[in-house]
């Protein structure tokens, strides 16, 4: 029986050694390059009919010149004006505030080119409230005060950009993209309400790698 134990464990003992000494493969298998960007934004689109500006800071490590993993945050800068039947308050003047956060993947194509092709997918959390923009930009407002009718709900981002290299650390890249929320319940605020196409203008600034018999 000991010996039955012993052979049984000697091969397992080979099984996994052998196992270990094959190479991992990976989806990112030999990087021979790591940069990493960050970029502004601004995206123009429409929430519940209405115009919506949103500005987004994103960035991430870039690897192999294809691929930039990373997060991204944005939010809406301009009066989304809440309907009166759908106020929190209706006393006084409320706007809505959009907000989302997560994380960023980012596939670029041919990033040696001076124009090129990105693929990029925005998975996160999206944020709405109401709020009383007014008495924000009095001198006395109280950073304490109430926001009403939160709500939290799912988003994903699909879109693509074209983009120019204007230098070796800095990229203007325009693009289009289409935002879709899952699970809003804010009041007038339903997912319909929030999906929609975004076109922005972006400035990337930082590491892209280097070009063909180039060095740093």
């Amino acid at each position: 029986m000991k010996f039955r134990f012993l052979i049984t464990l000697l091969s397992l003992v080979v099984v996994v050694y052998a196992a270990s000494a094959q190479e991992i493969q990976s989806v990112f298998k030999g990087a021979k390059t790591t940069g990493g960007y960050g970029a502004l934004a601004n995206k123009f689109t429409t929430i519940q009919g209405q115009y919506a500006n949103l500005c987004e800071v994103y960035g991430g490590v870039f690897l192999n010149r294809k691929w930039m993993l990373g997060l991204s945050f944005a939010g809406s800068t301009n009066n989304i004006e809440v309907p009166f039947e759908y106020s929190a308050n209706p006393l006084q003047p409320m706007t809505y505030q959009y907000s989302q956060g997560g994380l960023m993947l980012e596939r670029v194509i041919g990033s040696n080119k001076t124009v090129h092709l990105v693929l990029n997918l925005f998975s996160g959390a999206g944020f709405t409230m109401q709020y009383n923009r007014d008495y924000m930009y009095d001198y006395d407002y109280d950073y304490n005060s109430p926001v009403h009718d939160e709500n939290w709900f799912y988003v994903v981002e699909p879109g693509a950009q074209l983009e120019i290299n204007l230098f070796r650390w800095m990229r203007l890249s325009p693009g289009i993209s289409y935002r879709k929320t899952y699970g809003s319940s804010g009041q007038s605020l339903s997912d319909n309400d929030l999906s929609n196409w975004s076109y922005n203008a972006t400035l990337k600034f930082g590491g892209f790698g280097k070009r063909n018999g180039q060095t740093d």
